[in-house]
């Protein structure tokens, strides 16, 4: 359990044996049969199925995502009991905005990385300094490199109560933010939480 009151720094590197086994769990999966229809209205079809697990078990190559993720600057600290994996890109731009970004259930920030270097470096992309962001973007409990709850309740309030903990420790007292699929309800009871921190969602 990291501290709950220090960030410290954070890498990827995932053990080549447990690679290894999740290929082997991947090709021992017992596959259902074949749909009776030529469609998808069954769900999704078993050729589709078999091609997936074929990419995951032979051809997919983690390394390069986990090269991704530590070209970045990662953290880990301790909200409310349980560990937080976050990316914390500051921007060269003087006056740029901090904007904490989450991503959806379910998901990770990885689909988030493509924006980071638009956001955080908005003129290296066609756009204006005064278009910058200092972007955060954590893993939400149970999620990528978070640590998993040992109790339920946290739902949109508490991880919008979590994230302000975070925002608040990394100095930010103002900022703006961007949800997904939790986004419709998130906004308000950030505001809630932080009233005098939160800006406008995204």
């Amino acid at each position: 359990m990291s501290s709950e009151t220090e960030i410290d720094p954070f890498r990827v590197d995932m053990p080549e044996e447990a690679i290894a086994d999740l290929r082997r769990r991947i090709t021992a999966t017992r596959r259902p049969s074949r749909e009776l229809v030529a469609d998808r209205s069954q769900g999704v079809q078993l050729a589709t199925i078999q091609e997936l697990s074929r990419y995951w078990a032979t051809e997919y190559n983690w390394r390069r995502c986990e090269a991704k993720l530590n070209a970045l600057p990662q953290f880990m600290t301790g909200i409310d009991g349980v560990d937080i994996h976050f990316i914390h890109v500051t921007s060269r731009h003087a006056g740029a905005l901090p904007l904490i970004m989450t991503h959806g259930w379910p998901g990770s920030v990885i689909e988030l990385l493509g924006a980071v270097g638009p956001l955080t470096d908005p003129t290296a992309h066609g756009g204006s300094a005064e278009d910058a962001f200092h972007l955060v973007l954590p893993s939400l409990p149970g999620y990528g490199f978070s640590g998993e709850p040992a109790e339920i309740g946290w739902n949109v309030g508490r991880i919008a109560q979590a994230w302000a903990e975070l925002m608040r420790r990394l100095g930010y007292t103002r900022y703006s933010l961007r949800a997904a699929t939790w986004a419709p309800r998130s906004p308000t009871r950030w505001a809630a939480r932080a009233p005098r921190g939160w800006l406008a969602s995204t």
